[in-house]
């Protein structure tokens, strides 16, 4: 099975494992880094990690239009089949979607969760994306906490972390969190997106490199990464 994933900008990402197209957190409209527009996209599966509008982003027109499904909390479907979405799976953390090609299985995570209009979002997640050869962590957005150590012993291959600071974990807290969490491959992601979370990948990179047992991957938007 082949897994690649391309960063489209802040804490989006498209994945095609084997052939399948899986979005994460599609936030394009409005957002200064997108490597791609909504409209050119056409996945099977969107999966979210709250309902703030950088993670919520395009969810609703793109799953109208190619009638994805849709892999969220509770709230979050609540809402969405309210929009009009029709294929929804809802879980909270814990709880597993077992599909043909991939799992995913929500984590906590520690942040806040609304939508667009101050409404309550339900909680906020992590996700765990599973294949047969490769288990990927998306921590969503959160500071580290110390059961990010339960979710390496699932033996995550790629963790994908956010080292923004002001509104996440900053590139400190990342550190700790790759020494928990113990991936093979670490990307960062939610940075430079906007003023308050400009942050030096490349000083990142270096860190992780020298700090950590983990290989830091640092994409431009728009570039794909084929895992092996």
């Amino acid at each position: 099975m082949t897994v690649s994933f391309t960063w489209l900008g802040h804490s989006a990402f498209s994945f095609d494992i084997d052939g399948h197209s899986v979005l994460v957190d599609p936030f394009l409209t409005d957002n200064p880094l997108a490597a791609t527009s909504a409209d050119s996209l056409n996945p099977e599966f969107i999966l979210l990690s709250h309902a703030h509008g950088d993670h919520l982003g395009d969810t609703v027109d793109i799953a109208k239009r190619t009638g994805a499904t849709v892999i969220c909390n509770f709230e979050i479907g609540n809402w969405l089949a309210n929009k009009g979405v029709e294929n929804i799976v809802q879980l909270n953390p814990g709880g597993s979607f077992r599909g043909e090609c991939f799992s995913a299985k929500l984590t906590i995570a520690h942040h806040s969760s609304s939508f667009p209009d101050g409404t309550y979002g339900g909680e906020p997640n992590g996700i765990v994306i599973s294949t047969p050869e490769f288990n990927f962590y998306f921590a969503g957005d959160t500071c580290v906490f110390f059961d990010m150590q339960l979710i390496g012993d699932m033996g995550i291959d790629v963790a994908f972390l956010p080292i923004g600071d002001t509104f996440t974990m900053g590139p400190d807290e990342s550190l700790k969190a790759i020494e928990f969490v113990r991936p093979r491959l670490v990307v960062p992601m939610h940075f430079n997106t906007f003023p308050p979370i400009m942050q030096d990948a490349g000083t990142w990179a270096n860190r992780v490199n020298n700090e950590t047992a983990a290989t830091p991957i640092v994409l431009d938007p728009g570039k794909p990464y084929t895992v092996s």
